[in-house]
Parts: structure tokens; C-alpha cells; sequence
């Protein structure tokens, strides 16, 4: 689920993009389950992963980028300057 990366860390996300309310929804398959009530059209689901996730992880939106997955369910998330041990504690903390 999170990975060294030369900027930070990297963290892999499942995003149910249309649900029914914004949530985490625990880990699924070795990522971060997501559920995201914006429809996946021109990116909308994206900014909306990012406005939401951003809070949860204690983190500002300007840290997450999106490094692959832009059109797929499975991402991959560069939290910048978070180092391995730091993101671990933070989805430990919003797991919980």
C-alpha cells in the first residue's frame, strides 16, 4: 500500500467514484478503499479524491498528486516530503 519514492511516499488508492457519501472505506486488495460521491467525467472524481483525502491524512491538497491511474479506479498517490514511516502512521490513524 505505500512505497518509498525519491519525493515522499507513495500510496496506492481504490476509488468508488458515484457513491452514495464520501468515506474511507478501509484497505482492500493492498490499497486504500475511497468512496468519492463525484461522478469519474473530465477529472471531477480526481480533484474531488484529492479535496477529500487531503484533510483525512492531515495533509494540504498541494502534497497529493496523482502519479498514475488517472482514468482507472487503482491509483497511485504521491504524498510529497511525507516519508514512509509518516504515511504509514497516517492511514493507521484513519483506519482506526
Amino acid at each position: 500500500m505505500i512505497e518509498k519514492h525519491p519525493l515522499g511516499t507513495v500510496l496506492s488508492v481504490r476509488v468508488h467514484p458515484g457513491a452514495k457519501k464520501n468515506e474511507i472505506r478501509g484497505e482492500q486488495a493492498g490499497a486504500l478503499k475511497v468512496c468519492i460521491t463525484t461522478a469519474p467525467e473530465k477529472g471531477k472524481a480526481n480533484k474531488s479524491l484529492i479535496e477529500f483525502l487531503a484533510p483525512k491524512l492531515g495533509l494540504r491538497k498541494s502534497q497529493l498528486e496523482i502519479l498514475s491511474g488517472e482514468t482507472s479506479s487503482q491509483k497511485k498517490l504521491l504524498l510529497h516530503s511525507v516519508t514512509e514511516e509518516e504515511a504509514s502512521a497516517l492511514v493507521r490513524k484513519i483506519l482506526s
